[in-house]
């Protein structure tokens, strides 16, 4: 290995670019003056702007790969590169999602129970009739929304917009999109404590832009927990819709989920119901039913705690398709493709009706474009 010096490591690190400003970051002035080197051990530190800058992770692992590709694979270089934050002038604060008229958090009150695939298929169902949406993953240890959209690699970059670094959410199907898939690696878990998933979800909601939205669709995590009193603390939702299948172990979850969100320390509308898997209907016999999961359980659960049920989706082989090759199912004029339209068209009346019994000051009008 040729011998080690500080113009050596920059030339390398040229090859690594901040997604942000397409810039690489010794060009961006990203690299601190403070390259150590001791024999085979190089290290120094990386500036950001912020603590919370979604590219840091990545970054860093990219500037470790270029020293041990450009220059030797025996530099020792990992663990050793430290993150620092620029000292800069406090920003003012922005009201996030300033320019959304509807924020509608989907929730389940267990996994398993297909809410992201409602989620996503609602998205794409609403986008078809002429609304502008925006759709956050924030299933922050689970994100399938890259998946179920195709876009698994895709790549962020940032804009300015008066003033303001902003992260640009991914486009598909006339749906806005970000994930916390989209900065991690996709192959491992996510290993972060409450306070850090709370943190880098404030920066897809705050930190991006969003741009005007009629509706903004929030995949939420499954469960009642800290992610759920973060979005809350930070938007004004207008309503959530729940999710569950008519098993009485996936209602039971349901309820809870409904009891947090109506209660005092929540008190978020709810939109409605919707009943997923509510019956298996084979591809050959698309007349015939089978309740795999039981009948009417959350038609039940919505008489019985007076909530609107938006809709029964069927247990079709198709919606597991379509979402694992990344083309909703809400994209295709077919039954179950219309049962995502009505379910849409419920969801706007549901928010119709919700924002008619507020003050003329708060109402919200939504026109398709």
């Amino acid at each position: 290995m040729e011998r080690l010096y500080p113009q050596l490591i920059l030339d390398a690190l040229k090859n690594v670019r901040y997604p942000a400003s397409g810039k690489n970051i010794v060009e961006a002035g990203m690299v601190e003056d403070d390259i150590r080197i001791d024999g085979n051990k190089v290290s120094f530190s990386l500036l950001f702007d912020k603590p919370t800058d979604p590219f840091i992770k990545s970054l860093v692992r990219a500037a470790e790969t270029a020293i041990n590709t450009y220059i030797s694979p025996e530099v020792d270089i990992k663990g050793n590169i430290a993150v620092k934050t620029r000292q800069t002038a406090p920003q003012p604060a922005v009201k996030p999602l300033a320019h959304v008229k509807n924020i509608i958090g989907v929730s389940s009150g267990k996994g398993g129970v297909g809410k992201s695939t409602v989620a996503s298929n609602l998205a794409v169902a609403l986008a078809r009739e002429g609304y502008r949406v925006g759709l956050l993953d924030a299933d922050i240890f689970g994100p399938s929304v890259p998946k179920m959209f195709g876009v698994e690699d895709a790549e962020l970059f940032m804009h300015q917009v008066d003033g303001r670094e902003l992260i640009i959410p991914h486009e598909r199907y006339g749906v806005k999109i970000l994930s916390i898939g989209f900065l991690v690696d996709k192959n491992s878990p996510v290993l972060w404590r409450g306070s850090m998933a709370s943190n880098a979800l404030r920066q897809l909601i705050c930190d991006a832009d969003w741009g005007e939205l009629d509706y903004f669709l929030i995949d939420m995590p499954p469960g009642t927990s800290d992610i759920h009193l973060t979005l809350v603390q930070t938007l004004a939702l207008t309503g959530v819709v729940i999710v569950s299948t008519p098993q009485q172990v996936a209602l039971a979850d349901a309820r809870k989920g409904i009891a947090m969100f109506m209660g005092d320390k929540v008190n978020v509308p709810i939109l409605g119901l919707v009943e997923n898997m509510a019956w298996f209907t084979p591809a050959q016999h698309p007349d015939e039913r089978y309740y795999i999961f039981g009948k009417d359980g959350g038609v039940n659960l919505a008489r019985e705690l007076g909530v609107r049920l938006l809709a029964q989706i069927p247990l079709v082989a198709d919606v597991c398709d379509n979402g694992d090759a990344g083309t909703p199912i809400a994209l295709e004029d077919s039954i179950t493709g219309h049962e995502f339209l009505h379910l849409a068209h419920e969801v706007v009346d549901a928010v119709d009706e919700r924002n008619s019994t507020l003050p003329p000051t708060q109402k919200v009008n939504v026109t398709k474009k």
